[in-house]
């Protein structure tokens, strides 16, 4: 079978070679250039020398882990598109790392081809629609240059944020069910959780603020009001 066109590099951060040449293998397989790291440091001078498109992050790094590693990344202004790779299958982690920024996780053990396809979710997030301008209230959507504002103020948000805020925008009033945000945004359904989607829910407005036009439906899930 023919490889896919070249869809650009991503950084593969995991100290594990076995676990490493997997996740490399089907990337490669999806048409993906792969560069390899297995520490925090090394990892973080990769991300400034080669600018992947995204980076697959192992959180159990030895010396300076993917946690701190992402922290590091959002604090310095870089949101490349983040995925993490984690043993520790709890609830706590999952949703630190989320919000440190990441855009998505998977726990071990985990199908690589999942892995794959998860990635190319998250960089379909940044195609957008030619002269596509969301609103609501004050907040506004540039989907062409992926940019946000609420009121005069310049939002940055992950490629996650903005893709559920996007989602949440073209149909004002509309109240979507958790499981059809994951849907939507995520491109699967319960894999990662409901709470995956509250917890973006809280940056979102965190980061809007008083311009936030997300109301909750309890016991539903999610709309975005024209105030």
């Amino acid at each position: 079978m023919t490889a896919p066109a070249g869809r650009g590099l991503v950084l593969v951060v995991e100290d594990e070679d076995a676990i490493a040449e997997l996740i490399t293998l089907y990337l490669r397989r999806d048409g993906f250039t792969v560069h390899r790291e297995s520490d925090g440091d090394a990892a973080l001078a990769a991300v400034r020398r080669l600018r992947p498109v995204a980076v697959v992050l192992d959180i159990g790094l030895s010396g300076k882990d993917g946690v701190e590693v992402c922290r590091t990344l959002r604090a310095s202004g870089d949101w490349t598109p983040v995925l993490f790779v984690t043993a520790r299958d709890d609830e706590v982690d999952r949703l630190l790392g989320l919000e440190l920024g990441a855009d998505d996780y998977v726990t071990k053990p985990f199908s690589p081809r999942e892995l794959a396809a998860r990635v190319r979710t998250v960089l379909r997030r940044g195609a957008g629609t030619p002269a596509e301008v969301l609103s609501a209230g004050t907040v506004r959507l540039d989907v062409t240059r992926r940019k946000t504002w609420a009121g005069e103020r310049e939002v940055t948000l992950t490629p996650t944020e903005f893709d559920l805020l996007a989602q949440l925008l073209r149909q004002p009033g509309r109240v979507f069910e958790r499981e059809q945000l994951l849907s939507a945004v995520w491109g699967y359904h319960a894999t990662a959780g409901t709470r995956t989607v509250d917890v973006h829910i809280a940056q979102l407005r965190a980061k809007l603020g008083e311009d936030s036009p997300i109301r909750t439906v309890r016991g539903v899930g999610y709309a975005a009001e024209q105030r």
